[in-house]
């Protein structure tokens, strides 16, 4: 791994946990900036880089340091509600990188489609997880509507604007990224 990349790892690890900072206080799981940062990671890095800067992200705060919304870190966080949510970071990390790396030229289709597509997998591994945390563990009685309701319909607007402000950054960006490279 080049310097370059090492020091890009480093920056999208670092951005997710500002991310994690700037957050609206929300049951069971709290609104953050961290999927925008989680989303720009792969389009402007790539699918194994921004990868890599999530799976940093996770360590680092399983290790103890607060880099996780509420300024908490520690092992801990696999029991909350909103640790799914965290895990499905890499994995939309690597396939937006992977739709919007995919050939030589860029597609601000691709781009977008790649904004759309990882936050729907941040979901994908989200939702079940909270679920299972709230009824299996924490005994809090909820429907699958309800966790629906509660953690997609309400946070979809926001999801949306991160969505379009990411795909906007990245059309404008990648093409110097990948001009650098």
């Amino acid at each position: 791994m080049k310097s370059k990349d090492i020091a890009l790892v480093a920056l999208f690890t670092a951005l997710t946990s500002i991310g994690a900072y700037i957050s609206i206080p929300f049951k069971p799981v709290p609104i953050t900036l961290q999927s925008f940062f989680v989303i720009l990671s792969g389009i402007l890095i790539g699918p194994k880089l921004g990868a890599l800067s999530q799976v940093l992200y996770i360590l680092l705060g399983l290790v103890g340091i607060p880099v996780f919304s509420g300024f908490v870190g520690g092992p801990q966080i696999i029991m909350k509600p909103s640790f799914g949510f965290i895990v499905g970071f890499v994995f939309a990390a690597f396939i937006s990188g992977k739709l919007s790396h995919g050939e030589d030229s860029i597609s601000s289709i691709k781009i977008w489609m790649a904004s759309i597509i990882s936050t729907l997998i941040i979901y994908l591994f989200g939702l079940p997880y909270m679920y299972y945390i709230l009824n299996g563990v924490m005994g809090i009685s909820i429907s699958v509507k309800d966790a629906i309701y509660a953690n997609f319909l309400l946070f979809l607007p926001g999801d949306t604007l991160k969505i379009i402000i990411a795909s906007l950054i990245g059309i404008k960006i990648l093409p110097i990224v990948k001009r650098v490279d």
